[in-house]
């Protein structure tokens, strides 16, 4: 049973940093698909970054390129998005997703991803 917890979120400032994280149980973090993505009130589910983790390879969206960073820590089966320079447009649930299926990545859609976390409120005022 693959179960995914967000965590770090929280209310910052414009201009804050906060590093969110996703605990897995149940899956491992080996040659598969990891992305963070987000949903603003009214809005649909937008990609903000993914990550290969066999190669390391990495994707973000033009909105957050050169502000957020996404990693893995395979051995604590985490999942992170470094956000810095948060912006009040960053206001949104992050959810963490995965798919044992590494191939295509960087390109995957929301709905090809059979695992989520709960999700983490992002404020920035």
């Amino acid at each position: 049973h693959v179960q995914l917890v967000e965590s770090g979120g929280g209310s910052v400032q414009a201009g804050g940093s906060l590093r969110l994280s996703c605990a897995a149980s149940g899956y491992t973090y080996n040659r598969n698909c990891m992305a963070w993505f987000r949903q603003a009130p009214g809005k649909e589910r937008e990609g903000v970054a993914r990550i290969a983790t066999g190669s390391g390879n990495t994707y973000y969206a033009d909105s957050v390129k050169g502000r957020f960073t996404i990693s893995q820590d395979n051995a604590k089966n985490t999942l992170y998005l470094q956000m810095n320079s948060l912006k009040p447009e960053d206001t949104a649930i992050y959810y963490c997703a995965a798919d044992r299926r590494g191939s295509r990545c960087l390109g995957k859609p929301a709905a090809d991803f059979p695992y989520w976390g709960q999700g983490t409120q992002v404020t920035v005022s």
